[in-house]
């Protein structure tokens, strides 16, 4: 199928865009990458009377390190130059280990990290990086710019709080605190393919090798990247142990997530997907916290 007729602006500048989409609200769809808008129109999923392509719009693809030791990525850097990147493999490695299982290189060399987090796609691995790393994302309009917490940004499906008129221009990392592991899982039928499920997770441990703070967050879970908090906060004050993770899967797996099951997967299926790629992603996540204490590398 082919899209409904629209009318295309291609800005060269952030308040141009700005403007264009002040101007026509919900009718004014921006292009980044297009690799989730176009299709989607194509389907008549979405119809847009206008197309605000930011493109050649300067300043929105950098990556930079803060001054915390967090990482600062514009909403516009291209998903294989994440891939790539150095600063994000040193500063941010549970979004580095998770870029090669989005979609296919192709579908990399154009999609953005913006345009992934803005659509909100459940099974999407972007949204859950950001949930699972306590990213905070700057929206910007005409009128202004306000900041907003992964956990506030991402409301349901294909729904966020991005008002009518606003944009997301930025994506803030905070720094990992010592001792802290990360690791990212997930099943899907062949490369490439939607997940069936995953999990991120992130683990930090005390010098006493007990765990002080975890985060898993799935995919292909609910309507959106889905966190665990109880079966996080079953690991906390404890020493990772086999059987803990058990549990912590467990409980995560039968009372946390929801799975709504498709064509390739029962609920019952990707529940035990969770269970799984849980106790995997903790068992890795819980060696790299230990090596990074020791200086050493996975």
């Amino acid at each position: 199928m082919k899209p409904a007729a629209f009318d295309y602006a291609a800005p060269d500048s952030l308040a141009a865009a700005l403007a264009l989409k002040a101007a026509h609200g919900d009718e004014a769809k921006f292009l980044a990458g297009g690799q989730s808008l176009i299709p989607a129109m194509n389907f008549r999923l979405v119809q847009a009377a206008l197309l605000v392509d930011v493109n050649r719009v300067p300043g929105l693809d950098g990556v930079s390190v803060a001054a915390d030791g967090g990482l600062r990525l514009g909403a516009m850097v291209r998903q294989r130059a994440l891939e790539r990147h150095p600063l994000v493999a040193r500063h941010a490695p549970l979004l580095f280990e998770a870029m090669p299982f989005v979609a296919h290189p192709q579908i990399r060399n154009r999609g953005t990290l913006g345009g992934s987090l803005a659509h909100a796609d459940p099974a999407a691995e972007l949204p859950v990086i950001a949930l699972a790393l306590d990213a905070a994302l700057r929206v910007q309009s005409a009128a202004g710019e306000r900041w907003l917490p992964a956990g506030e940004f991402f409301l349901g499906l294909l729904t966020t709080a991005l008002t009518p008129d606003e944009m997301l221009v930025e994506v803030a990392l905070p720094p990992l605190p010592p001792r802290t592991g990360t690791a990212f899982q997930e099943f899907a039928r062949r490369r490439g393919d939607y997940a069936l499920l995953g999990v991120a997770v992130v683990l930090t441990l005390g010098p006493d090798d007990v765990c002080t703070a975890a985060r898993l967050v799935y995919l292909n879970a609910g309507d959106g990247p889905l966190a665990a908090p109880e079966a996080a906060a079953m690991l906390v004050g404890h020493r990772p142990t086999p059987e803990a993770f058990v549990a912590a899967a467990d409980h995560a797996a039968q009372h946390e997530i929801a799975p709504t099951g498709n064509v390739h997967a029962t609920p019952d299926y990707q529940r035990h997907l969770a269970r799984v790629l849980t106790r995997r992603a903790l068992t890795a996540a819980l060696e790299r916290a230990r090596q990074s204490a020791t200086g050493s590398t996975a």
